[in-house]
């Protein structure tokens, strides 16, 4: 799974990197070390051509980590869905229809695995070492997700606040490479496949889930600090010498 992840570019950086049309943005976002599931974060996205437009506009959203489908009755129901699996998201009730047309990048410097290592803690259990899992040429990560729109039932229709956009990051197999820390990763989109994701005029199907190359990412561990949601700061991404790890 996908349950931490470090994203501190600006809007304006992100914007050149995606080829972005509009910021829809209020106020940029605070750079975070350590994105967390409820957290509000940057997603790229198309909106389907209106009549006043000929084609679809790229925008550089907020939204909140965790989808929201738009039937559902109560906003928690996002905290247990900030992951899709990449093999079920084009059946599951919850995911198959932002999976047709609703589909959006999650730019991202690098995102966190735990991996249970032999040593244990004072309740016998595993220590578990955070990794930090990140692009080898140091670029950004677009990592595949679906957006929802839900309407608050607690606020009025002409509210301009009534609309909750929220995200998930789709999961797929981890690569050989990283399967030892965990047998998940986030499912990357190679930048010569970000048209074709982002098209909502195209329709969901398997041929969209096709997983980067592999060789791409490294992975080193880091501080335990990243383990405690309060703690941010760029020193959470910072290897750690092998020798103060836990292996």
């Amino acid at each position: 799974m996908c349950g931490r992840y470090a994203s501190s570019r600006q809007p304006d950086e992100l914007a050149e990197e995606f080829e972005i049309d509009e910021l829809r943005l209020q106020e940029p976002l605070t750079e975070s070390y350590n994105v967390a599931p409820t957290d509000d974060v940057y997603a790229v996205l198309e909106r389907p051509p209106h009549e006043d437009k000929a084609s679809s506009e790229r925008q550089l959203r907020s939204v909140r980590w965790g989808l929201v489908p738009s039937w559902a009755k109560d906003v928690k129901i996002g905290n247990r869905m900030i992951n899709a699996r990449m093999e079920t998201v084009a059946e599951k009730p919850a995911y198959r229809r932002a999976f047709a047309k609703r589909r959006c990048l999650l730019p991202a410097d690098g995102y966190f695995e735990w991996y249970a290592t032999e040593a244990k803690d004072a309740r016998g259990k595993p220590r578990k070492q955070p990794y930090f899992i990140t692009p080898k040429d140091g670029g950004v990560l677009a990592m595949a997700g679906l957006y929802e729109l839900w309407p608050d039932p607690g606020k009025a229709e002409d509210d301009p606040g009534r609309w909750l956009w929220s995200c998930t990051v789709i999961t797929t197999e981890a690569e050989d490479s990283l399967g030892r820390i965990h047998d998940r990763m986030p499912l990357m989109v190679e930048r010569e496949r970000w048209d074709e994701w982002l098209d909502p005029t195209r329709p969901g199907d398997v041929e969209l889930l096709t997983p980067a190359a592999p060789g791409h990412l490294e992975a080193f561990p880091v501080s335990t600090l990243v383990s405690n949601v309060r703690n941010d700061g760029r020193e959470l991404i910072e290897p750690l010498p092998i020798e103060e790890a836990w292996g």
